[in-house]
């Protein structure tokens, strides 16, 4: 995770009703009370969009004070990056698990295809987060920056496991590992996007055909 203990310096202060400069960056904070504000807020954008997920909101749900949103995270934004980044490592740590019993070529296509079917059904709320976050990154610098480093932290771990693969004989790559992970993602991405738009349209021919462009960079 990103932040690994809370500091020993004073405890927060009392919420006094002011937030910080918009490029405060979040203070450490682990454990159960972490999680559930994390919680609150994923559950709010996916409900409000980050317009409407006020600190208020989020407190509520989360059952804490106003003024401890604004001591550990900042701003909203920071504590939506916050929600993102630890959603992101989770799903990569899981991934990594998966990939890890691919034997072929058409195994890591399969697995990778899973993922995302899987995600998009028991957790759709994540990839409004996603979008969320990348809409925000584009009228707020700082936060391009965080989208960007969660991008190329997930673009290296992936790019690892297939680089790893190819060094095993597993895989064999028709591009640089960087390149056909992008090539990948661009895919899932797409995906992600329009089956949440059409919920009802069946995308398995769009899907076998996806999968077979990515066999065509990724083969035994």
């Amino acid at each position: 995770m990103s932040s690994v203990g809370v500091r020993s310096a004073a405890p927060p202060p009392q919420d006094s009703g002011e937030s910080p400069p918009a490029d405060a960056k979040a203070r450490p904070l682990s454990g159960e009370k972490a999680q559930r504000i994390v919680d609150a807020m994923r559950n709010s954008v996916a409900k409000r969009g980050t317009a409407g997920s006020t600190f208020d909101h989020v407190a509520r749900e989360a059952g804490v004070s106003r003024g401890l949103l604004h001591y550990y995270f900042g701003t909203k934004e920071r504590l939506l990056v916050e929600a993102v980044r630890r959603d992101a490592e989770l799903r990569l740590e899981m991934l990594e698990q998966r990939l890890s019993a691919a034997t072929s070529a058409g195994d890591f296509i399969a697995l990778m295809a899973q993922d995302l079917q899987q995600g998009l059904t028991d957790d759709p709320d994540f990839v409004t987060l996603i979008f969320e976050l990348f809409t925000l990154g584009r009228r707020h610098p700082d936060i391009a920056v965080e989208y960007a480093d969660l991008m190329r932290r997930t673009r290296d771990k992936v790019s690892g496991i297939l680089r790893d693969a190819e060094s095993k004989g597993v895989v064999r790559l028709n591009a640089s590992p960087e390149a056909v992970t992008e090539v990948l993602f661009s895919i899932g991405d797409g995906f992600a996007l329009r089956i949440l738009s059409e919920p009802d349209r069946d995308f398995s021919e769009s899907m076998a055909a996806a999968m077979a462009c990515a066999q065509a960079l990724v083969t035994d």
